[in-house]
């Protein structure tokens, strides 16, 4: 309908929600309140955002699309009034070592345009500035007469340095670690990757001709260790196949290392961290770029020099600029970096490498493209924006958030934090609580409506913690000295050992470089154990039940029941659904049209074959059992029909640690940040390791204000059985719980990186320039 001025959802079943129908006002900032797992997610983004970008991607020709993300029609009977979703997510951006936050926000690309104009000397387009683009030698010369001499001009294609390709690191590989020279290579002798003994690969070496697999390394001529070691590319027959052959150095550097670090699976990064030694290029000084990149200058600074420093400097820079021919590209860039420092990221630098960013940081580099678009009438979804976010910071989100307002977008926001909630135009709460227990509207109005009625959320936006007035002692002290990782300025700090503590501090404090400076001899005997919001590798067959090793005991209990193999109630083994071999889906090519994942028709979804659909435990099989919530599955395996007790105590712990609500046979990669980090948890918490150390980075994220009690709890209960626990977090409950805070700053970047405070947290509220105690003196 023209004009119309809702949303309007009719019927919307996907997940939990429960036949939701719900109008949303447009133009409008509406938050969804909620706890964790009541349907927020579901209608914001599975619903409403999801069904918009499909219907945008059906406006695409059908060879477009078959290159594009295929998805699925909501479960939902009637949608209207939509408008062109962004969805702006905490998703870590690409680990791509050529991807840096000065290209994901567009600001590099437009500074290589300016200097492509004005920088002196000229040495060509926007790409002799650029480290992806190859630079190659002057295309030719051009004659210019400037009324006295003839002047010879280069022209350059690209900028990246020719010595590191751009990645601003070379590499220094440990022989060693490539090839034990005492075997042979029948023996095993390569010690890389994908090379072992009969692979595939592996042939490629034992049977070139150049050297016997045989004979030990160590006894090869000269010419036959060069052959072996760095041999470039040459065409060799392996097993009567013609094959390129090239020494294991070339290859480790085309393939392992050309990848970013973070990108790799963990064998494969441990093997890299083993083997490689990176240092900065020593022609570009790290910088990425060719020579005559780093000549060409605008006011004395060159297109590194701008991208090496701060934000702030960048924009001081910047007003120097007076080029009346760049005059509204400089005002465009200025507004760019002014929004970003605006969001607190300030302290980041354009060279910062993409894959370093936290999920906040991420999402807030996001938007800074956004914010600067000509785009109107669009809808922004945004999931939990102030997440990884100081207080001070949040009030900076909050002007954000009422810009993209104020220029005619309807903004949807996910969040749990009352300073954001407090300013909607519009809050929609669901629950009641989570899972089969939510996915209904419990709530619509005002942010005073909301405080006054008898919701969840409603009941606890005005909790507070009480600052505790006496903290536990310290049995010992974890020494950091001399710690100047990033922007850390030679810092010196004791972490108490046998309480909780909380490291604190605006974000780009030095919070995450401080704890990456902890003793690496305790990360290296397993007693520090990170648990952060870091995506769990594994396929999208992984589940709770799975990573938990809870499935384990429930396939044992199936199999003794019955009198069968326990691979028998594995969807990856014996008992997968022959159709969808195990996934519950096939996929169905449409064509010219994007192909899509359907429910598998012979086993509707349910992954397993007929025949293992038939066993039953107490009147539920195997996929009845994966469909179970935490919850339900604790009380089920205590009964005394179905009795799996290690699956039982697996469930409690899920239960403990607030994931009561997810069911067993979840996909993992369906789990949000701080679902995932609770999962960890609750794996530490159910095995016998040797970690007593516990850092945990921002447990507080994803969680309802409702569950902060139960998160304070379960903290409690890791420090009186004996650990340490250690939270990186902004959230003043946990701040106020702590024994111990170390807050760091009293800014970002360069202004940080100090111990401002460490103490008890009756003592960081009389510390004036702590902007945490400030924050903490508010809140108590």
């Amino acid at each position: 309908m023209i004009g119309q001025e809702y949303i309007r959802v009719v019927g919307a079943n996907d997940n939990n929600l429960k036949n939701v129908s719900i109008d949303i006002p447009k133009r409008k900032l509406t938050v969804f309140t909620g706890v964790s797992g009541s349907g927020k997610s579901s209608l914001v983004f599975d619903t409403v955002a999801a069904e918009s970008q499909r219907l945008i991607n059906e406006t695409y020709p059908g060879f477009v699309q078959g290159f594009m993300q295929s998805l699925a029609r909501p479960d939902v009977e009637h949608l209207e009034g939509l408008t062109a979703a962004i969805i702006v997510g905490q998703e870590p951006l690409a680990a791509n070592t050529r991807s840096t936050f000065g290209t994901v926000t567009d600001i590099t690309g437009m500074l290589r345009v300016l200097f492509s104009r004005i920088a002196e000397p000229h040495v060509g387009g926007p790409g002799a500035y650029s480290f992806n683009v190859p630079s190659v030698s002057a295309q030719g010369a051009m004659s210019v007469n400037d009324g006295k001499k003839t002047v010879t001009k280069f022209e350059r294609t690209g900028g990246m340095c020719p010595h590191c390709d751009g990645t601003g690191r070379v590499s220094d590989i440990d022989l060693t670690a490539v090839v034990d020279e005492s075997l042979s290579l029948n023996e095993g002798a390569i010690l890389v990757p994908g090379l072992k003994v009969d692979s595939w690969s592996w042939k490629t070496y034992a049977d070139s001709g150049f050297y016997s697999a045989d004979k030990p390394v160590k006894d090869f001529t000269e010419a036959e260790k060069h052959k072996l070691y760095f041999a470039e590319d040459e065409k060799v027959k392996s097993s009567g196949i013609n094959m390129t052959y090239n020494g294991l150095v070339p290859r480790l550097k085309g393939s392992l290392l050309a990848k970013d670090p973070d990108s790799l699976q963990k064998n494969l990064r441990e093997y890299v961290d083993r083997a490689v030694t990176f240092v900065s290029c020593p022609d570009c000084g790290g910088t990425r770029l060719a020579e005559h990149a780093r000549t060409s200058k605008i006011n004395g600074k060159s297109i590194a020099d701008i991208s090496d420093v701060e934000l702030g400097e960048v924009l001081q820079w910047l007003r120097g600029v007076d080029d009346k021919r760049v005059a509204p590209l400089v005002d465009v860039l200025a507004s760019s970096l002014e929004t970003a420092i605006d969001l607190g990221l300030g302290y980041l630098t354009l060279s910062r490498p993409s894959g370093t960013l936290s999920g906040g940081e991420a999402q807030r580099s996001r938007m800074v493209r956004h914010l600067g678009s000509a785009l109107t009438d669009a809808t922004y979804v945004f999931d939990e924006p102030t997440a990884g976010l100081h207080p001070a910071d949040i009030e900076r989100m909050n002007r954000t958030l009422l810009q993209l307002r104020d220029k005619g977008n309807t903004v949807l926001v996910v969040e749990h934090k009352p300073e954001t909630i407090a300013i909607a135009d519009h809050v929609i709460d669901l629950g009641p609580r989570a899972g089969t227990h939510g996915g209904e509207i419990t709530f619509t109005g005002s942010f005073e409506e909301l405080k006054a009625s008898d919701t969840v959320t409603g009941k606890h936006l005005g909790d507070r913690v009480p600052v505790k007035d006496e903290v536990r002692k310290a049995t010992d002290v974890v020494a950091i000295r001399g710690a100047s990782r990033n922007n850390l300025d030679n810092v010196d700090v004791d972490i108490p050992l046998g309480v909780l503590s909380a490291i604190t501090g605006v974000a780009g404090s030095g919070k995450s470089s401080l704890m990456a400076c902890l003793p690496q001899d305790l990360v290296d005997s397993g007693r520090i154990l990170f648990v952060d919001q870091s995506a769990i590798r594994g396929s999208r067959r992984s589940n709770p039940a799975t990573y938990t090793g809870a499935l384990d005991s429930i396939r044992k209990a199936f199999a003794k029941a019955h009198g069968v193999k326990p691979g028998l109630f594995s969807a990856n083994s014996d008992g997968a659904c022959p159709h969808c071999n195990g996934a519950g889906v096939v996929w169905v090519d449409l064509g010219l049209m994007s192909g899509v994942d359907v429910p598998c028709e012979v086993c509707e979804g349910r992954r397993f074959n007929d025949e293992v659909l038939g066993y039953e435990l107490a009147g539920k099989n195997i996929a009845d059992v994966l469909e179970l919530p935490a919850e339900q599955a604790a009380a089920y395996f205590k009964d005394k029909e179905s009795k799996v007790a290690a699956a039982a105590k697996i469930c409690d712990t899920l239960v403990s640690v607030g994931l009561g609500y997810i069911t067993l046979g979840q996909a993992l990669n369906t789990l949000s940040g701080g679902e995932r980090q609770r999962l960890k948890l609750a794996v530490h918490l159910g095995s016998k390791g040797a970690a007593d150390i516990l850092v945990l980075d921002e447990p507080t994220t994803g969680l309802h204000l409702a569950d902060v009690d139960m998160l304070l709890g379960l903290l409690d209960t890791l420090v009186e059985s004996g650990n340490t626990v250690v939270c990186v977090e902004h959230h003043l409950a946990v701040v106020a719980h702590a024994d111990h805070v170390i807050d760091l700053g009293p800014g970002a970047g360069s202004e940080g990186g100090t111990i401002v405070f460490a103490g008890a947290p009756k003592d960081l509220m009389k510390v004036e320039e702590s902007q945490t105690g400030q924050y903490l003196a508010s809140y108590a």
